[in-house]
């Protein structure tokens, strides 16, 4: 069966896809991708659905080697790539041809960056996901060299390859934006202007569970400890160092901390992108506000196939339907013209 092969694995690299999600009954959490933009991303340059497996790479990626006839791969990250030795760009597609090997270097700027691979991977669905969720190795675990990931297609699919600039994706800028609560009640006055002035720092206990943070002291009002609930992705526990907590992808089902606050989905990507070292403030938005960050972002990303333009790599290339695709006169002629 055609397959990518790991030669070398980057420091933390799986398989995500937008989650496995139904199952917290039966305590197993969503997992899927830290960053659901750029996995997007990814996935469109290749023409995938969004939600579609895709390897997810942290702070670097793995050098893959092709078994199969073919493959149309892109990667979503501002992140080096050779392929046979020679450089090609990220945030467009391009095919691999067998037996050559991409190289994914460490990425410039950001935490996570994303490869998909035209068609997908058909490794097993494991309740209904091909999301790794890393600490139960439900999933299949970390990427390890030797590694044989199946590809669902044998050939690249015919058909130009495009790029996406990555300045049209639609990141929350400045503060993450969170909703006070559920338990905002077991913090002072005080803790809460602390924890919404204050800035903090995402310390090396950062991974796909959740971000500890190092700064100011959050006041509980009557001590740490509460009954175990639900947690969410995103929801902030405070526990007894008085420090945050950020659950994320791969967080527990329950939690017996309480939780100043809650993420707000569409602040998820931007933290997804924060590494040790990053600093951070909080901002407070209502529920409604928070609904409408979501979707202006879920209709931003739905207008993105509009962004794509061809690459127009040689004279073969120039065809007119190619040329008439792409906007080459944007910036010289004015909207009145």
């Amino acid at each position: 069966m055609s397959a990518l092969v790991v030669a070398a694995p980057g420091p933390l690299s799986t398989l995500q896809d937008s989650g496995r999600w139904g199952h917290l009954r039966n305590g197993v959490t969503p997992a899927g991708a830290m960053d659901m933009i750029a996995l997007a991303a990814a996935n469109l340059l290749v023409g995938n659905p969004p939600g579609e497996a895709a390897i997810e790479f942290t702070l670097a990626g793995d050098t893959l080697e092709l078994d199969a006839d073919g493959a149309r791969i892109a990667v979503a990250g501002d992140v080096p790539l050779t392929v046979a030795g020679a450089a090609v760009a990220s945030w467009r597609s391009f095919v691999l041809r067998r037996g050559e090997k991409l190289q994914v270097g460490a990425l410039r700027r950001g935490a996570r960056g994303y490869l998909a691979v035209a068609g997908g991977f058909a490794t097993p669905l494991e309740l209904g996901s091909r999301s790794t969720h890393v600490r139960s190795g439900l999933g299949g675990g970390p990427l390890r060299a030797g590694d044989r990931l199946p590809l669902a297609r044998d050939k690249a699919p015919a058909g130009a390859d495009v790029a996406l600039d990555p300045a049209a994706l639609p990141y929350l800028d400045g503060a993450i934006r969170v909703v006070l609560g559920p338990q905002d009640d077991r913090f002072t006055a005080e803790g809460i202007a602390t924890f919404l002035a204050g800035e903090y720092a995402v310390t090396a206990e950062a991974d796909r569970m959740g971000y500890r943070l190092d700064g100011p002291e959050i006041e509980h009002r009557d001590g740490f400890n509460t009954i175990s609930d639900t947690v969410l992705t995103g929801s902030i526990q405070v526990p007894g160092t008085r420090k945050p907590i950020v659950l994320m992808a791969d967080r527990q089902t329950t939690g017996g901390y309480p939780k100043i606050a809650t993420t707000a989905t569409a602040s998820l990507p931007s933290l997804a992108q924060m590494k040790p070292g990053d600093r951070l403030r909080f901002a407070a938005v209502g529920v409604a506000e928070a609904r409408a960050l979501l979707a202006r972002q879920v209709e931003a990303m739905r207008a993105l196939p509009a962004a794509l333009r061809p690459v127009l790599r040689d004279s073969n290339s120039l065809t007119s339907e190619a040329l008439l695709s792409a906007n080459l006169i944007d910036g010289v002629v004015g909207p009145d013209a």
